[in-house]
């Protein structure tokens, strides 16, 4: 189970809403979010309801004003709460693709990367299969940015993901959230 509270204004301050579940529309609630508490569970938040927007992947923790949690500004809409993996889970794999449509250069991963240029000398990617393990594709380096999660399953085009282009700077496993 998972426990989030969404806070009007900045420093747990204002009205405030208690989420264990997944929300597909928290504007029912409150009118803008400055700060978060996540007292357990790892969380995807939305800028906008029905799971859409920019997306923030968010782990146990205090995160005062929205800049702490990379926000662009104070609107999240709805939030969708990360299943712990299986007992037996613990692969991670995803192959990368530089063309839409599976085509290109293919490469398979298995582990964190924090520049995709440094590692790959990519700077886009335009298609992909997660295989094994959910993943956050990052929009810059280091990862930060603009964030995207990725469950098994194909990704044949960017907008399959929700991005607005094909710029990925880093990404890595959702696995040290539990």
């Amino acid at each position: 189970m998972g426990k989030i509270t969404f806070y009007e204004d900045r420093g747990f301050q204002g009205r405030c809403y208690e989420c264990n579940s997944d929300c597909p529309n928290l504007q029912l609630y409150f009118s803008r979010c400055n700060s978060i508490r996540v007292d357990s569970g790892c969380w995807i938040l939305y800028e906008r309801p029905n799971y859409q927007g920019h997306q923030y992947l968010l782990r146990r923790g205090e995160y005062p004003d929205y800049q702490q949690w990379m926000g662009v500004n104070d609107s999240i809409r709805s939030c969708h709460l990360i299943p712990p993996p299986p007992q037996h889970a613990g692969t991670y794999r995803m192959k990368i693709y530089e063309r839409e449509e599976f085509r290109g250069q293919m490469t398979e991963v298995t582990d964190d990367c924090p520049s995709l240029q440094d590692r790959f000398h990519l700077n886009e990617i335009h298609s992909l299969n997660v295989l094994e393990g959910c993943w956050v594709l990052y929009e810059l380096p280091n990862y930060r940015g603009r964030q995207y999660l990725l469950r098994p399953g194909e990704y044949r085009r960017y907008l399959d993901w929700g991005a607005v282009n094909a710029k990925v700077g880093s990404f890595r496993r959702i696995m040290d959230v539990y």
